[in-house]
């Protein structure tokens, strides 16, 4: 299994419970198809820097987690079938990026602690 991390865009159009039911659908499909460590982060609504399918609005959505290669191409297919998802891209993270981001918020607490003292 590999660390996944995939930024999504909904329509703003989209009702409370229409949002929720779509985040739902991709945390189920990833789950159904065994992947883990699945964290979500609902970024919001915000305004798109250019238009998108005559959309100026987005809802912005993150999902962090441990899957297989063939679950990606399954849930990119999902999403590009639906007329709820604007845009979307998956990136690899390289378990050295996750080290050094750990390790760079290691310093910054300590730069505030010195600096607090």
């Amino acid at each position: 299994m590999r660390s996944y991390e995939t930024m999504y865009i909904l329509r703003a159009d989209l009702g409370d419970t229409e949002l929720e039911a779509a985040i739902a659908k991709y945390q189920t499909l990833l789950q159904d198809q065994g992947s883990e460590s699945i964290q979500i982060q609902h970024r919001g609504k915000r305004r798109l820097a250019y238009e998108i399918k005559k959309h100026r609005d987005g809802v912005y959505v993150q999902m962090n987690y441990n899957a297989k290669p063939g679950t990606i191409e399954l849930m990119e297919r999902s999403m590009r079938l639906s007329d709820e998802v604007i845009r979307y891209m998956t990136l690899v993270v390289k378990p050295e990026e996750i080290v050094e981001e750990v390790a760079d918020d290691a310093v910054a607490a300590t730069e505030a602690e010195a600096a607090s003292a």
